[in-house]
């Protein structure tokens, strides 16, 4: 019974090994085209309201909530793809600074009471911990480059 537990034990491992980085990616593909999308029509996307209240002060959000649907689609579709990982995780890694902006420029919408009790929109700021975490792990699967790619990638040639 011990040696059928172990089998498959490393059975699980194995499989969740192989596929797990896939599916994360996946996963967050999906999470950032849809709620990309959804900052394209009005009132459709829940973080609106945040969004804009968040960086009213520094920019129009009419023009800015737009450029940050495009932005994170174009993320969704790096995950969901597979292409272009580095730039991917690099928009990705640069976007998730303002997503925690609410924390510090909105904090009456994020706590209820602080710092134990978050809001709706507390909730969904601080998920995004779960979503570095994610690209953390993402970015751990990529090839190290090594400098044959780096000097074809210089002469437009694809290693």
């Amino acid at each position: 019974m011990r040696q059928l537990i172990g089998a498959f034990d490393t059975f699980a491992i194995r499989t969740c090994s192989s596929v797990g980085s896939c599916a994360l990616r996946i996963g967050v593909g999906i999470v950032y085209v849809w709620f990309g999308v959804l900052k394209y029509f009005p009132h459709a996307s829940p973080a609106e309201d945040l969004v804009g209240r968040t960086v009213s002060w520094a920019v129009n959000p009419e023009w800015f909530i737009p450029l940050l649907a495009t932005w994170e689609v174009a993320i969704g579709l790096g995950f969901l793809t597979g292409r272009f990982r580095r730039l991917t995780l690099a928009l990705f890694f640069l976007h998730m600074p303002g997503t925690f902006m609410p924390l510090f420029v909105c904090p009456e919408l994020v706590w209820t009471e602080f710092p134990h009790s978050w809001t709706l929109e507390g909730q969904y700021i601080i998920k995004n911990l779960v979503l570095i975490g994610a690209g953390l792990t993402i970015a751990g699967r990529l090839s190290p480059r090594t400098q044959s790619s780096l000097t074809s990638a210089e002469h437009g040639v694809s290693a």
